[in-house]
C-alpha cells in the first residue's frame, strides 16, 4: 500500500583530487615544571555517628510511617468496598421496583 522510497547514494561526478601530503614537523619540548600536587579538601561537616538512641528513634519513626500509610490504604480500600456494596444494593432495589412495576 504505502511503500517508502529509499534514497540512493549520489555518485561522485568529475575528477576526485588526491589528498595533499602533509610533512610531519618536529616539536622541541620546553622545560616544564610539574604541576603542584592537589591538596585534599578538609571536611567541614562531621561524619554522622549513630548512637543506640538515634537508631531506636529511626526504627520507631519508620515503623510509625509504615503503620500510618497502611492505615490510610486500608481505610481507602474499605471505603471502596462499602461504596461498591451500596451501589449493588441500590441496583437490586431499582431492578426490583422496575420489575414489579411491569407486572402490574
Amino acid at each position: 500500500m504505502l511503500r517508502p522510497k529509499i534514497p540512493t547514494m549520489p555518485t561522485p561526478t568529475g575528477q576526485a583530487t588526491p589528498p595533499a601530503v602533509v610533512a610531519p614537523t618536529t616539536t622541541i619540548p620546553a622545560d616544564q615544571t610539574p604541576p603542584p600536587a592537589p591538596v585534599a579538601p578538609t571536611l567541614s561537616r562531621p561524619t554522622i555517628q549513630l548512637t543506640p538512641g538515634t537508631v531506636i528513634a529511626l526504627v520507631g519513626g519508620g515503623a510509625f510511617v509504615v503503620l500510618v500509610v497502611g492505615a490510610v490504604l486500608v481505610s481507602m480500600l474499605l471505603a471502596v468496598a462499602i461504596t461498591g456494596a451500596s451501589v449493588a444494593v441500590v441496583a437490586v432495589v431499582v431492578r426490583s421496583i422496575l420489575a414489579s412495576d411491569t407486572r402490574r
